[in-house]
């Protein structure tokens, strides 16, 4: 007999998981995931960290509202966060100021000799900053063991190993796994990151064009090595970040190149241009690359997150498209998707988020 739940959510990384343990104790609930264990892909290959800025200020009220649970849960290690700049940048840091401005996060300028103390192995041209004092390491696997956790204890029912290859709708939704196993359900989340749209398609539902992108890390071995409480130090430009890392340093060209979603692996192209631009800001002397790895970020079109019921269907809620900053939006993200998916009134974490900036109808 073919199993019957209120709620299948498709994906079992830090969306699907957070979303599942926030409504696990109001319906029955199915979470699929296609791999051997859940957070293969994204969530476990990212260098997480929780920093106000970033993504924008539309993004900002997401990961505001998320520091004060990861916070309670001890989640979060403080790092502090530098925007890195030269003399010809001094237009970008004003521009900086101004998109932040009333975005409630908390920045300031700093100059060489503040650098010198945070980061003393950069090269001369870079004497000029914007100092993030509350930016904080996130503890990626913590967080995703403590919603799998709360989503079995509330009766989630995980499968992993379950790889979507069909869906039908007849007044329920007929979730066709791979292996042959048949799952039924009322309602379908999309919480399959780089791999939503074709969820989508395959369910009859129109894209909304969720594009994934490759990201880059490197490990480092450097000398001198880093210290542990180094910042987070982001170029201005966008064209690398590193940050400490257990003695070494882990570095990223902060790439973003269109790709399919597939397990995803590192071009030796991308591990040499980051050490180049490491190289060009830094005098530290690069000993070994120790590890390198790659992982998927997805975007809607506008680059803001997808929550909520598809204007054509309400019964297919999407929960995608959290681009890089999935993580440290996960605790406000999966409580507002909760509170969209079961009508649920706002709480004080939710209370300042504009659901309608994140909806899916916004595409239509």
């Amino acid at each position: 007999m073919t199993a019957h739940f209120d709620i299948a959510i498709i994906g079992a990384g830090m969306a699907g998981a957070s979303l599942a343990a926030e409504i696990g104790d109001a319906a029955d609930i199915l979470l699929l995931e296609a791999e051997d264990q859940p957070g293969y892909h994204s969530t476990g290959r990212s260098a997480a960290f929780w920093e106000e800025c970033y993504g924008g200020p539309e993004i900002v009220p997401l990961t505001s509202a998320s520091g004060p649970f990861l916070e309670q849960h001890g989640l979060l290690q403080n790092r502090g966060a530098l925007y890195l700049a030269r003399a010809d940048d001094d237009g970008k840091i004003d521009h900086f100021f101004a998109r932040f401005a009333n975005s409630g996060a908390q920045f300031e300028r700093i100059g060489r000799d503040d650098l010198d103390r945070l980061v003393p192995s950069l090269r001369p041209e870079w004497d000029r900053a914007i100092w993030q004092p509350r930016c904080a390491d996130i503890d990626v696997a913590g967080l995703h063991a403590l919603y799998l956790r709360r989503a079995k204890q509330s009766g989630v029912r995980l499968e992993c190993r379950a790889r979507v290859n069909g869906i039908a709708r007849d007044g329920a939704w007929q979730i066709k796994l791979a292996d042959g196993r048949v799952f039924t359900a009322d309602t379908l989340v999309n919480a399959a990151g780089a791999w939503a749209d074709e969820i989508a398609q395959l369910a009859g539902i129109k894209p909304i064009g969720i594009q994934p992108y490759r990201r880059t890390v490197v490990q480092l071995r450097v000398d001198p090595a880093p210290s542990h409480d180094m910042p987070l130090c982001l170029d201005i430009s966008g064209s690398f970040y590193f940050k400490p890392e257990s003695g070494r340093l882990w570095l990223s060209p902060h790439d973003e190149t269109p790709d399919a979603a597939h397990d995803v692996a590192p071009e030796e192209l991308d591990v040499a241009l980051a050490i180049d631009r490491l190289q060009h800001a830094s005098e530290w002397r690069v000993q070994t690359v120790e590890r390198k790895w790659a992982g998927l970020r997805s975007f809607a079109p506008d680059r803001l997150p997808v929550y909520g019921s598809d204007p054509a269907c309400e019964s297919f809620f999407w929960f995608a498209g959290q681009g890089g900053y999935g993580i440290q939006t996960a605790p406000a993200a999966a409580r507002l998707g909760a509170q969209l998916l079961l009508g649920r009134q706002r709480d004080d974490m939710t209370a300042r988020l504009d659901a309608e900036a994140y909806s899916p109808a916004r595409f239509a």
